[in-house]
């Protein structure tokens, strides 16, 4: 949204095309506390409209619509140039995108991918149900929330770790599962964690079902070496175990890592000409609303720059 935002007000003739509903993956924390200019926080939901609003005032359209697959087509266009003073017009090769949707196809020089990322599920009996009601992905957003809670992560790597040693800023006791013997997680950060006394290792354990009524209420564990199980009270549950870009449909049509996460320079430029990146669909540090933003802004500019120099 903000990345269309930028690009109506650069004039430049938008569409956004979204696959569910605008707003991403926000939809999943029932208020966001840490952005700009709203002390004590801000509704998701409130949030979302007022960047809607915005759009709409531009006259920007929001289609729904899940786009499928891109494709290349060059075409020929002239451009003129001088030769010992002779004028010649020499065609060029400019890329036109075809995106092609569920719902028809669309034709664009250029082109913002601003898919975003979903966070790995567990898979387990309650997760859903407890979506926004107790069960979270992002400590750094929902962590606040849980002041003087009882809290429970789930992972082992730097992020699960990470996000254990910020929640016991707020919460009155954390709660760490991972499923191995020892955790996957840089040896500095794991000695860290372990100095504070309010995060406490369960260790070769799984969850099996996040129980209550309207809210979380406690776990149910189970010890993988001994088949044994135990309940755990706590109002959070925070799931680390890893996120995953949406960008499938870009297999083989731009440079990605091994995970899937778009490359892209420092003005949001990906390996297609025309095409930028920006937001958690996009290899980077941090994965905040407040980053998206930022890039999403800068995308605009350089796709603003870039259709100006066509």
């Amino acid at each position: 949204m903000t990345a269309a935002l930028y690009a109506g007000r650069y004039s430049l003739n938008t569409l956004v095309l979204e696959k569910m509903a605008p707003g991403g993956q926000i939809i999943l924390s029932p208020a966001i506390e840490n952005f700009p200019g709203f002390p004590g926080g801000i509704s998701t939901q409130e949030l979302i409209e007022r960047f809607k609003k915005q759009i709409d005032d531009l006259g920007i359209n929001i289609e729904i619509a899940e786009v499928q697959e891109l494709a290349t087509n060059l075409k020929s266009t002239p451009r003129l140039r001088l030769r010992v003073m002779v004028s010649e017009v020499e065609p060029i090769r400019t890329p036109i995108y075809n995106i092609r949707t569920n719902d028809g196809s669309y034709e664009t020089k250029s082109i913002i991918i601003a898919t975003g990322a979903q966070a790995k599920r567990l898979g387990v009996e309650g997760e859903d149900k407890f979506i926004g009601r107790g069960v979270s992905y992002c400590a750094t957003c929902d962590g606040p929330l849980f002041r003087n809670k009882d809290v429970l992560v789930i992972g082992g790597g730097d992020r699960a770790v990470e996000e254990a040693i910020f929640l016991s800023s707020y919460a009155k006791s954390v709660y760490l599962v991972h499923r191995r013997a020892e955790l996957r997680a840089s040896k500095i950060l794991v000695e860290k964690a372990k100095l504070i006394p309010k995060i406490n290792f369960i260790l070769e354990s799984i969850v099996e079902e996040i129980q209550g009524q309207d809210k979380v209420e406690q776990v149910l564990l189970k010890n993988v070496k001994t088949n044994s199980k135990s309940k755990i009270s706590c109002q959070g549950v925070f799931i680390s175990v890893g996120i995953k870009p949406n960008t499938v449909f870009l297999k083989n049509f731009l440079e990605m890592d091994e995970k899937g996460f778009i490359i892209t320079d420092q003005e949001m430029k990906t390996s297609g000409e025309g095409v930028f990146a920006c937001g958690d669909c996009r290899k980077k540090s941090l994965y905040q609303v407040i980053t998206a933003c930022g890039e999403a802004a800068v995308a605009a500019a350089s796709s603003h720059k870039y259709l100006l120099s066509q």
